[in-house]
């Protein structure tokens, strides 16, 4: 992962201002209380044009979690769909690019009590390229348990859930692993820092479900239907930690994460160590899907002429 790359416009409430301009007060409220939602959306370079994968779906997904934490968004889903188009062409991003919404609570009152903050809304396009590693990634089980449903709502993409990933993400890097995998509070997997995980045993593949106290991703989602296309079935059901150890194959899927093999859980190889032949499938496949490059997918992107 490497630094941002400065394009020259973001949208804030309504408005495009150059990057530099886009800035909140010292005391935003969501700066201090986490009192924001976003979203992590790709746009894929080829053939002369930006292909943003599952716009509208992740549009949906920003107005869902917005909903959750009481903030009503001041346009309509198709209007933000339009900024984020509008936003690759007056960039003139020719490259693949990371698209950020987010909402969140400004400045005005200070206290636990968000609801006579303003709400903002703002949309930045970035150059971005692979988050993990290609070849695959080293992961550990963390000590730290993933924020049980029952205590934050994992359906919502807020800003505030994220620092459990954090904790998460430090403790694997400076243990020298490149990804954290979270238990949740029951014991069974829930899914990596900012992904979720598929496990593949005897050919069929397994991911932990939605009440394990995981983000419903759009990639996952996107993974599911992919492997069932290619003739694989998926069963979404708890996943014991030894299982990790004891899988042929394994993978992370995310919008950042795209999809990337784990190769080592804990010290323990995964079948060969490298990346498994049912995870090669789906990746390539993916890859093609997203630079629009295979027929039946169409409606996953949103096409955009550069």
């Amino acid at each position: 992962m490497s630094a941002l790359k400065e394009t020259n416009w973001i949208w804030v409430d309504g408005t495009f201002k150059p990057w530099s301009e886009a800035k909140v007060h010292i005391l935003t409220h969501a700066l201090h209380y986490g009192t924001g939602v976003f979203e992590g959306i790709r746009a894929y370079a080829s053939n002369g044009k930006m292909y943003i994968f599952r716009l509208k779906e992740h549009i949906d997904r920003l107005f869902r979690s917005a909903k959750i934490y009481f903030m009503d968004i001041p346009y309509a889903v198709e209007e933000l769909c339009s900024v984020v188009v509008e936003l690759i062409k007056i960039n003139e991003i020719r490259e693949d690019c990371y698209i950020r919404p987010i909402v969140f609570r400004g400045y005005g009152y200070i206290g636990l009590n968000p609801l006579n903050n303003p709400i903002h809304i703002a949309i930045a396009v970035f150059p971005f390229g692979k988050y993990l590693s290609t070849k695959g990634v080293r992961c550990c089980v963390s000590s730290w348990r993933r924020i049980p449903g029952y205590s934050l709502p994992p359906q919502a993409k807020a800003c505030g859930n994220y620092i459990n990933s954090v904790l998460a993400k430090i403790e694997a890097l400076r243990a020298g692993y490149d990804e954290a995998i979270l238990l949740d509070d029951k014991g069974y997997v829930s899914e990596g820092s900012g992904e979720n995980i598929f496990i593949v045993k005897d050919e069929k593949l397994y991911t932990p479900p939605v009440y394990s106290d995981i983000l419903e991703g759009i990639t996952r989602a996107s993974v599911i239907d992919i492997a069932s296309n290619l003739g694989y079935t998926v069963y979404e059901r708890p996943i014991a930690r030894v299982e990790l150890y004891t899988c042929d194959e394994a993978f992370f899927t995310g919008t950042a994460a795209e999809v990337t093999p784990i190769l080592e859980v804990d010290g323990r190889r995964i079948g060969d160590g490298s990346e498994g032949p049912i995870t090669r499938s789906i990746r390539r496949v993916f890859e093609e899907i997203v630079r629009g490059r295979l027929p039946g997918y169409e409606s996953w992107l949103t096409e955009v002429s550069i």
